[in-house]
């Protein structure tokens, strides 16, 4: 039994005439004549009687119509639950993060959670914050990896976008260092010796966390360059341009080789979390295995 059968049934039965029923399901009169016969073989007997005004539905027809109509609906539901069931794992597993996370943490810790759990094919966006949030809040991906801060302004309701603290980190405001290994400024900065700033843009997500924490008293500054890349900054303060608050994350190598110094005190630092967000309308069971792995308790500390 063929399932276009079904439909030309269906067809015949509401068309009431083998041409209109043929141009229906787009396909030529004996054809669609000889779909019938095999349909009506199969059961066993005639469901249409044939006549100069058309074809009527006899009584097995008439018996059989509902259990066409009820099998259909079954056959298109089994169809695409199917499907989606496949969907669910094959489909690609779609990752903002913004850059200076997919350059550090992202790698990392993606490693930690596929060894916990095959997640299949992961499709990782690198942008600023602003262009991430926009990804999230269009549905374009599933989850959103940043910086996060309390004071930090977020557009994501808790009901549509839970989030979960996935590791730590700290900005510190970082420096060259002198030939003599000293900060070669360091804060506050004064009206006579303002401190150059290196300075995030207004896409950065970093840079509104700054902007929200204020108070920190850092003096005189002069800014000599703003971006929304913690990278560029880094270059840019290894060289010698001024003084840039960096995600430890990022800055620990160049800290550890002696290559950047702090600029000032602890009381300059601001902790910061790591957080995954997630988009409660975009499922499918690759993201849902993530999501259980990153519910688990994660260590303290940067990184």
């Amino acid at each position: 039994m063929d399932y276009d059968w079904l439909s030309d049934f269906q067809a015949l039965a509401e068309h009431r005439s083998f041409s209109r029923a043929a141009d229906a399901r787009n396909i030529t009169q004996p054809a669609f004549s000889r779909r019938i016969r095999a349909l009506e073989e199969w059961i066993g007997t005639a469901l249409f009687e044939r006549g100069p005004q058309g074809a009527r539905l006899t009584a097995a027809g008439a018996h059989f119509q509902p259990h066409v109509r009820d099998l259909l609906v079954l056959l298109d539901r089994a169809r695409r639950e199917t499907r989606a069931i496949g969907d669910r794992r094959t489909t690609a597993l779609a990752i903002a993060a913004t850059h200076a996370l997919s350059f550090t943490f992202f790698p990392g810790w993606i490693r930690r959670v596929m060894q916990s759990q095959a997640l299949g094919t992961i499709n990782l966006i690198s942008d600023s914050m602003a262009a991430c949030e926009q990804l999230m809040l269009s549905g374009e991906v599933q989850f959103l990896l940043c910086h996060v801060h309390e004071a930090m302004a977020l557009p994501f309701a808790a009901d549509r976008f839970p989030s979960l603290r996935v590791g730590d980190d700290v900005l510190v405001p970082l420096c060259a260092p002198t030939e003599s290994g000293e900060p070669r400024w360091t804060l506050p900065g004064t009206a006579a010796q303002p401190t150059p700033y290196l300075g995030y843009s207004q896409a950065s997500g970093l840079g509104r966390i700054i902007a929200a924490c204020g108070g920190l008293e850092i003096g005189a500054t002069v800014t000599g360059l703003t971006s929304h890349l913690a990278a560029t900054l880094a270059t840019m303060a290894r060289d010698g341009h001024g003084v840039a608050w960096l995600p430890l994350t990022l800055a620990a190598e160049d800290l550890d080789r002696g290559r950047l110094v702090r600029a000032g005190a602890d009381r300059y630092d601001i902790p910061v979390e790591i957080r995954l967000f997630r988009s409660a309308g975009r499922r499918s069971e690759a993201a849902d295995d993530l999501w259980a792995v990153a519910e688990e308790p994660v260590p303290s500390g940067p990184g």
